[in-house]
Formats: structure tokens, sequence, C-alpha cells
């Protein structure tokens, strides 16, 4: 027997268009860039053969929506593609990939299936530069930085979205903020490939946006 809570909650994410959690699936080459009206069209080979129009999924923490289902590839692979917009290609580092880039990919989540990350839209605030990576026996770290704005949503241990992936904030100072990232994450993702100048995707906690939304509009008020 679900409780009343359970069931508001149930109802609440089923209002929402699409959510992720920031464990993704699978890292995926992108297979072509067309030029449309519309701004771009990106395509993958998806290796999923439920997938279907109107469907969203993210890449690197943008949800996208399939506006095309391409040939089939191979047993259980789609070619799919999906249409960005220049605001998207302007906000976020799709528009900066090329054919053969890699990306995280994660399909939206199910209502009722296990949540092993955090809240994620896939609405991509803004990007954040990586700025360097220093490893030693112990740990790896990744160390980024973002626009003066945005760094009131930075809050030591606090989540946060990085190109798709669920991470926790080891260290914040000022802009810059520093990743602890797992042999797991590193095996699994493409972040120990990233070169210093890599813009990430980056969205914030909407948990943090939200408080600090609301504290600024209670101060504008007094």
């Amino acid at each position: 027997m679900t409780s009343l809570f359970d069931r508001k909650l149930a109802i609440s994410l089923a209002t929402i268009p699409a959510m992720f959690t920031g464990v993704i699936e699978e890292s995926l080459a992108l297979a072509g860039v067309d030029v449309i009206v519309a701004g771009r069209r990106l395509w993958i080979d998806a290796p999923w053969d439920d997938v279907a129009l109107g469907e969203s999924i993210a890449l690197n923490g943008a949800c996208l929506t399939i506006s095309t289902l391409g040939e089939v590839i191979g047993i259980g692979v789609k070619r799919i593609g999906f249409d960005v917009v220049p605001e998207t290609l302007a906000k976020t580092n799709l528009g900066r990939l090329v054919p053969g880039d890699r990306m995280h990919v994660e399909r939206a989540m199910k209502i009722g299936s296990r949540f092993d990350g955090h809240f994620v839209l896939g609405h991509v605030d803004g990007l954040a530069k990586l700025i360097e990576q220093k490893s030693d026996t112990n740990e790896w770290r990744l160390i980024g930085e973002v626009d003066e704005a945005s760094a009131k949503y930075l809050v030591p241990k606090g989540s946060i979205c990085l190109d798709g992936i669920s991470l926790t904030l080891a260290k914040v100072e000022g802009r810059s903020f520093e990743i602890a990232l797992i042999p797991t994450t590193l095996e699994r993702t493409e972040f120990a490939k990233r070169k210093p100048g890599w813009m990430m995707n980056v969205e914030f906690d909407v948990i943090v946006k939200t408080v600090v939304n609301v504290m600024e509009m209670k101060e504008k008020k007094l």
C-alpha cells in the first residue's frame, strides 16, 4: 500500500514533461550533423530498439526530443535525430560538437523506477569551464569554474549536473569548484579525456535554485 506522500509525489512527477537522474546509460559518438531551417539536426546511433518519435533523451545533460527516426544500423541499433534550435546551440556545448565527438546519453526516467542520482530536468543553465584535472594515488579531481552570476548556486556537498552526470561538489571557492571523481565515473564517462578549456553543460540543483530565487524575491520586497 502506497502512502499519501508517495501518491502525491507520483502525481507531481507525472506533470513534469521529462526528468532525468544524472546517471548516464551510454557514451555515444555524434553520428552526424545536418543544417536545417530550425538550427541543426544531431544524429546518434541509439542502442535501443524501443525508441519513438517525441521521446525525451538527454545529450550531455540537455533534454532533447526525438524528431526523426532514421535507418536501422544493426540489431537493436537505430539512428535517431534531434532538432536543436539556435538558442540551445548557443547556451550549451552541443553547438561545438562535430561528428565523432562523444556525448553522455540518458533516456528520461520512468515513474516507479529506481532513482540513483538527483533530480535533473535537462534544462541546462549555462556552461562551466574545465580548468584543470589532477590525480594522485588516492583520487582524481576535476576543477571547474562558472560565471559570476551562477556562483550563488554552488553549495559545498550539494549536487550539480555536468554534461549530464550527477555529481557532488567536494569544494567551492567563489566561482570555482572541485569534483572528486570515482573510478566508475571515469570508466563510464568522457571526463578523463576532457582537456582544460572544455566547456561543460551545467545544470544546478533545482532545489538550490528554488531556495535562492525565493530568498532573492524576499529581499527585493524588503
